[in-house]
C-alpha cells in the first residue's frame, strides 16, 4: 500500500463538529452576547505559552510535525482492514514471481511499483539473497526504528496537551491579578479582569481535550497499525525468502487478520476483480 490515502475519515469530521457544536449551541442557548467569550488576552496566553513551552522542549522539526498531525487527524490511515487484505495478494503474487523467475523477477517491483522506503528495503534484501531470518532480524529493527520516528510527535501533542490547561491557570492568575488591582478605583476593569481569567482557563481545556489529546491519540493509533501491517509484511518477505508455495503463504499470513476478512487465493483465481491490489 505505496499510496497514501488523503480522504477524509467522515467519523473523525463528525465527531469534531459534533464536539465544537455542543460548546458553541450551549453559548448560543445561554446568551445573545456571543463576543463574550472571547479574549485575545487569553487566546494569547495559552496559545502563544503552549506553543512556546513545545519548542522549548523539544526539536523544532518534530513541533511542526505534531502540528501537521492535527489536520491528518480527520484523514484515513495508511494502513485499513481492505489494505491488509490487498498486501497479502501482492505478496502472493510476489511469490508467484519468485517461483517462475526466482529472486531476481523482483527487481522491476523495486524499480517503479513499491515506492515505499521500508518495503523497498524488505524487498531489497530478498533480491540480494540474505537467509530468512537475517531478513526478519533486519526488517524487525526497520520496522521498530519507523514507528518511534513517526510516535515522536505524540510526546510533543500530550505535551501541549497538560500544559495548555496549565497557561489557562497563568491567564485565570493574571485576570485575577488585573481584577484586584481595579477593585477600587475601576469597576468596568474588575469585568476585563474577570473574563481574561475564566476565559483562559476554558480556551485551555478546549484545546488539550478538543485540539492536542485526540490528535496525539488518532496519531498513536494509526503508527500502531502501520507497525502492525510492516509486520506482517516482513513475516511475507521471510516466506518469499524461504520460497514458500503461494498456498502456504495464505494461510500463514491469513494468521494476523480478522477471519471475517481472509484472503481467498480460490476466490481470487475465479474472479481477479474480487479482490484487487494497492500499487
Amino acid at each position: 500500500m505505496d499510496r497514501v490515502v488523503q480522504s477524509v475519515s467522515i467519523a473523525t469530521v463528525v465527531g469534531t463538529i459534533f464536539g465544537f457544536a455542543l460548546i458553541l449551541g450551549a453559548i448560543v442557548h445561554g446568551t445573545d452576547n456571543y463576543l463574550s467569550f472571547l479574549s485575545v488576552e487569553g487566546f494569547l496566553i495559552v496559545i502563544g505559552g503552549t506553543i512556546a513551552n513545545a519548542f522549548m522542549s523539544y526539536q523544532a522539526v518534530y513541533v511542526s510535525i505534531a502540528f501537521r498531525s492535527m489536520w491528518h487527524m480527520i484523514q484515513k490511515p495508511r494502513a485499513t482492514r481492505e489494505g491488509l487484505n490487498a498486501e497479502i495478494m501482492r505478496l502472493i503474487k510476489w511469490a508467484y514471481l519468485v517461483h517462475s523467475k526466482g529472486f531476481m523477477g523482483l527487481e522491476g517491483e523495486i524499480g517503479t511499483k513499491i515506492k515505499e522506503p521500508l518495503l523497498r528495503y524488505g524487498v531489497e534484501l530478498v533480491v540480494t539473497g540474505y537467509p530468512p531470518e537475517v531478513i526478519r532480524s533486519m526488517m524487525n529493527t526497520a520496522v521498530e526504528a519507523d514507528f518511534e520516528r513517526s510516535i515522536a510527535p505524540v510526546a510533543v501533542l500530550r505535551n501541549m496537551a497538560s500544559t495548555a490547561p496549565a497557561f489557562g491557570m497563568v491567564g485565570t492568575l493574571v485576570g485575577m491579578v488585573i481584577m484586584l488591582q481595579h477593585i477600587q478605583s475601576n469597576m468596568a476593569m474588575i469585568g476585563t479582569g474577570l473574563a481574561v481569567a475564566l476565559l483562559a482557563t476554558l480556551y485551555g481545556i478546549i484545546m488539550a481535550r478538543l485540539f492536542c489529546l485526540p490528535a496525539a491519540d488518532k496519531l498513536m493509533q494509526k503508527e500502531e497499525i502501520m507497525r502492525f501491517r510492516n509486520y506482517m509484511m516482513t513475516e511475507g518477505l521471510v516466506l518469499l525468502a524461504e520460497k514458500q508455495s503461494p498456498r502456504y503463504m495464505q494461510d500463514k499470513l491469513n494468521s494476523f487478520l480478522d477471519p471475517a476478512i481472509h484472503f481467498n487465493l480460490d476466490l481470487q483465481l475465479k474472479n481477479p476483480s474480487a479482490q484487487s491490489a494497492e500499487s
